[in-house]
């Protein structure tokens, strides 16, 4: 099978918001400070991570549908629809709350051409479908770190004894 340029069009999209995705990641990661650094720097890692990863297979898929990617920083910068990451340390709950802005960004540029790369390729689309997984996990794992709980906790009966032995 060989891409329309329709299909070719809708796939560099998503191309080069992955690689934004994974740039901006590693900006977010070199310079979030503040409460909870350490475990956001970390799962910072894993974002940043499967975006690459999911850039190189999309990419490679192009490739399989006779397509050619361009993921040249020129590219990526004029064709992204992601909003910019702010230059200087930022702090945790901002790092967060644009970190969350950029996965979700990400996912809608998934699914505004998805119907119309199932309609070409399903089997493209099944690429996307698991992308589009994991970036919304990590979007509900990411923004967990700035709700507020919701339930009221009350402590069992006899909780505050120590045990016997």
């Amino acid at each position: 099978m060989k891409a329309s340029q329709q299909l070719t069009t809708n796939l560099q999209a998503v191309l080069v918001d992955l690689i934004e995705l994974h740039l901006q990641g590693k900006q977010a990661h070199w310079n979030v400070v503040g409460k909870n650094f350490r475990d956001l720097h970390l799962q910072l890692d894993e974002i940043i991570d499967d975006a690459r990863l999911f850039a190189d297979e999309l990419a490679e898929r192009m490739r399989a549908l006779q397509a050619v990617p361009d993921g040249r920083s020129t590219a990526v910068a004029e064709g992204t629809s992601l909003p910019p990451f702010p230059a200087g340390l930022v702090d945790t709950k901002d790092t967060v709350t644009l970190v969350v802005a950029l996965l979700r960004g990400t996912v809608q540029t998934m699914r505004d051409v998805h119907d119309q790369v199932d309609e070409e390729d399903p089997t493209t689309a099944d690429i996307l479908h698991g992308f589009i997984g994991k970036l919304e996990q990590y979007a509900w794992m990411v923004d967990a770190e700035n709700l507020a709980p919701t339930a009221t906790v009350v402590t069992p009966e006899g909780a505050d004894k120590a045990p016997t032995t």
